[in-house]
């Protein structure tokens, strides 16, 4: 499938470049709507991966790339069910993020992650699974899952592992803070830094000189520079569930729903 139109993200495939966008109000949080589309998105790409040069994905958000997970169906879901069954469905989810992740990262094809606004917690772990971050001046990125007594569960610290030294990536993590995008391009979390607004259309150019080499030069290249840390990131969803399983995690997560702030998944 070369077009597809759905309810939280869309995409569109033109000449050997495939553009996925993601538009989800209110900032494109990741919950059982995303994820269905984002395994659909992933079984239509591998349909057509050998005609493909490159994969940008971006957002038509005006507040950024991506919030993370959607916390608050997270918590209404966990609510709503016993303890037994709450922890096998985060674990069915967290798993399924995982598969779509693992996809993207081993696409033979170049993935660039067009960067704006915000890009925290499973935002973050989606730009990651890309092999190029552009981002625009205006754009922060965060971890904030230590709040919630949680660590990122979509493959996170493995993939940040991989590309960065684990200073920036403890700094990430301990703290919970946003670095701006000046920051995360000198520390090499972002490959492209772009005027504001301008993440998408400097996404554009890097694929189109992606297009001009040789497909499996490219594809050869993008396996022995970006090795997927399958045994860590299987450790890293054991470790999540057994953290969600806290008492201490529901309270957290009561609070963020019960927030009368307008944006409270800023840290």
């Amino acid at each position: 499938m070369k077009s597809f139109k759905g309810k939280a993200l869309r995409w569109e495939w033109n000449d050997g470049i495939m553009e996925l966008t993601l538009d989800h109000a209110p900032a494109n949080e990741i919950g059982t709507k995303m994820l269905a589309e984002l395994e659909e998105f992933v079984r239509s790409m591998k349909g057509i991966e050998n005609e493909t040069s490159a994969c940008i994905i971006s957002s038509a958000r005006k507040v950024g790339f991506c919030a993370g997970a959607d916390l608050r169906e997270l918590y209404q879901g966990a609510v709503a069910l016993g303890e037994k069954e709450r922890l096998a469905g985060v674990r069915d989810f967290v798993e399924r993020m995982h598969a779509v992740g693992n996809a993207i990262d081993a696409a033979p094809f170049v993935t660039i992650a067009a960067v704006h606004g915000v890009c925290f917690g499973g935002g973050l772990e989606l730009a990651l699974v890309c092999d190029i971050i552009v981002a625009d001046k205006m754009a922060r990125f965060a971890f904030p899952e230590l709040r919630l007594g949680l660590i990122p569960g979509f493959g996170g610290i493995p993939r940040l592992k991989r590309d960065l030294g684990n200073g920036i990536v403890r700094d990430l993590l301990f703290t919970g803070r946003s670095v701006n995008a000046a920051r995360a391009h000198a520390v090499g979390l972002v490959s492209q830094l772009a005027g504001e607004g301008e993440a998408l259309k400097v996404a554009r150019s890097t694929a189109a000189q992606v297009t001009k080499f040789d497909a499996a030069t490219r594809a050869a290249a993008k396996k022995f520079t970006k090795p997927i840390p399958y045994d860590e990131l299987k450790r890293e969803v054991d470790l999540f569930c057994e953290l969600f399983a806290r008492p201490a995690v529901m309270a957290a997560l009561k609070k963020f729903v019960e927030s009368s702030d307008a944006m409270p998944y800023l840290p």
